[in-house]
């Protein structure tokens, strides 16, 4: 019998790559009704089910065995059907923790804020506490701990985001500003789409150990894949998952001088991964309805640099793309951070003596182009999580940008 995912409303693929990539029987996502619930499980006509929002709490009366942890929790998120009797677990708890360790976050001793107050917290919660928490509050709208008071807790060690805030398509907010916790240790966001939201990037820049979603996701789905097969799936099958699904939604970012190659380089690694390609200078003109020298013409730098961040804003949402972003993209720290949501930063470095000059309006001449270079330099290294020389051929510089993005010989 076939496994599947079931809720009201369900764009999952995430799931269902990462069951396929654990093996397995047919998975499949089935979108159920209320009112259908019921007659769905009453049938148990599946070998397995992983459930999600807003079920993992009204599937529980429909089973037969539910495990201790999944009742002190309060939530069933996966069920396997043995000879026609339903036992509910929730693997929740195993990816939170298997998260955290990865992370190198540990909860003993320490004094935890959750912000939210929803099943996955009451989840991270019961990690918490059973790790060893001196302490684990909630944080929510209009209790008693809310969001004008949290800041009050200025004795903080570890901050748990299980609100929606940050998560695509809206990727642009954070619930809390960490940086108003002096003791910070420690930050873990339970979204993975996309792979670093701003929480996460925020905690990282004040050089506090901090990861996303995505291993948690993997974990609980690994977790799951054990209980319907009843095999033991290793750390090294884990891992590689792990980094085939934070490759396959991550975007190579091209950064860089004009005339540094960005955009050829862009196309033919998109072409070796079989991605879609997009350069923003071309999403600019396809917005504007204006070439780039009329956008300069008509409103000058201040006018094209409001039309590219707009267009940076769209593209940075996007999973599993090859993105050259314009020379100059990097003065703008909102740019870099959209970026570094979902993407991985490539710089490409050429010689300011061999950059192309021809149709860039700040790129004048050798003079200028060197002073832009000088003023730029900073940003571009700051940006980047690896810089690829370029001053050779350009097939060169693919080969190097490909293999540090997906770590492998090109």
């Amino acid at each position: 019998m076939k496994e599947y995912l079931i809720g009201e409303r369900l764009g999952h693929s995430y799931s269902v790559a990462i069951h396929n990539a654990f093996g397995g029987k047919e998975y499949a996502l089935k979108e159920i009704a209320r009112e259908d619930l019921k007659g769905f499980i009453e049938k148990r006509e599946f070998g397995g089910l992983n459930v999600t929002i807003p079920y993992k709490q009204s599937v529980m009366p429909l089973l037969d065995e539910i495990s201790p942890l999944a009742e002190r929790i309060g939530a069933v998120n996966t069920v396997v059907n043995r000879g026609g009797r339903l036992y509910g677990y929730n693997t929740d708890y195993d990816g939170f923790a298997r998260l955290a360790e990865r992370a190198g976050v540990r909860f003993a001793g320490r004094r935890v804020l959750v912000l939210g107050t929803g099943g996955t917290s009451r989840t991270v919660q019961t990690v918490c506490r059973d790790a060893g928490a001196a302490s684990v509050e909630t944080v929510s709208r209009s209790g008693k701990l809310n969001y004008d008071n949290v800041y009050e807790r200025s004795e903080t060690e570890i901050v748990v985001n299980t609100t929606p805030v940050g998560m695509y398509p809206e990727s642009e907010g954070r619930a809390v500003d960490l940086s108003k916790f002096p003791r910070l240790c420690g930050a873990l966001d339970v979204i993975y789409n996309p792979l670093r939201t701003n929480f996460v990037l925020q905690a990282r820049s004040l050089g506090v150990p901090a990861e996303g979603g995505l291993a948690m996701l993997v974990a609980q789905g690994a977790r799951a894949r054990e209980l319907f097969d009843g095999v033991k799936i290793g750390e090294e099958t884990f891992e590689a998952v792990v980094r085939a699904m934070q490759r396959r939604s991550e975007n190579l970012v091209l950064i860089g001088m004009p005339g540094a190659g960005k955009s050829t380089v862009g196309r033919e690694a998109a072409r070796a991964l079989n991605r879609p390609f997009f350069d923003c200078d071309e999403e600019i003109v396809k917005e504007t309805g204006l070439s780039i020298e009329e956008i300069f013409a008509s409103g000058g730098e201040v006018r094209f640099r409001a039309a590219e961040k707009s267009v940076i804003g769209e593209l940075a949402k996007k999973s599993g793309a090859v993105i050259a972003a314009g020379g100059g993209a990097v003065k703008d720290e909102a740019n870099v951070t959209a970026f570094k949501r979902n993407g991985k930063i490539m710089y490409l470095k050429r010689d300011t003596e061999l950059l192309a000059l021809k149709g860039r309006p700040l790129s004048k001449n050798r003079e200028t182009v060197r002073k832009l270079y000088e003023e730029r330099r900073g940003l571009y290294e700051a940006a980047a999580d690896r810089t690829i020389e370029n001053d050779g051929d350009l097939k060169s510089a693919t080969v190097a940008v490909l293999a540090a993005f997906t770590g492998e010989e090109i």
